[in-house]
């Protein structure tokens, strides 16, 4: 329990730090420092200060992952219905994540370094799941698509980009003209009728 503490604690320190700094010039140092232990503590759960910055990220996106790996095993529930609930709580977790970034003083190519890690490791822990959902779909007639895979890697570009909107900055009008497009496509891509997942673009 303790190591799990002091584990938390310097996850917790670089998120501090992060608020009004770059992680560029963050040194393991300051974490140790903000965390309130030895830096050669830090060395004992972390290899460097990239592999607390992966560890901080997963930390903040458990919760939508484990979202996702629980609805993969309610095929009761429509899997379009299922997507929905997974990209919220993908937004909700993004929305806590990232609150503080109107403030901070990193540029413009430190944010979208940041967001190139969170939108990686949402599509590659999500990718599986998501297509596994697809795949249910499948088995039972409520989804006409052969490449499950594809089309989870491609419904995830889209909503995770569209509603992350830091690394292509949008108005609202355009993310809704974007999510409206893709909702199309796969009405038509999946044997859907018209209208039937516009529940999609409320997420």
């Amino acid at each position: 329990m303790a190591n799990q503490a002091k584990y938390e604690k310097i996850l917790d320190a670089l998120q501090t730090l992060l608020e009004d700094r770059s992680i560029q010039t963050i040194s393991v140092s300051e974490i140790a420092q903000t965390a309130g232990i030895g830096k050669g503590s830090i060395y004992y759960y972390f290899p460097s200060k990239n592999a607390i910055l992966d560890a901080l990220i997963q930390r903040n996106y458990e919760k939508p992952i484990q979202t996702a790996r629980s609805l993969t095993s309610q095929p009761d529930i429509s899997p379009f219905t299922r997507m929905a609930m997974i990209f919220q709580a993908c937004r909700n977790s993004s929305s806590e994540f990232l609150k503080s970034e109107g403030t901070t003083a990193s540029g413009a190519q430190e944010k979208a370094f940041l967001h190139q890690k969170y939108l990686n490791h949402l599509i590659s822990e999500l990718k599986p799941e998501l297509a596994a959902i697809i795949r249910q779909g499948i088995e039972r007639g409520e989804i006409h698509f052969d490449r499950s895979e594809a089309l989870a890697e491609i419904v995830l570009i889209v909503l995770t980009v569209k509603l992350d909107n830091t690394l292509i900055p949008s108005t609202r009008e355009e993310i809704e003209d974007t999510i409206a497009g893709l909702v199309s496509l796969l009405e038509k891509g999946t044997g859907n009728p018209t209208g039937s997942l516009n529940f999609l673009m409320t997420i």
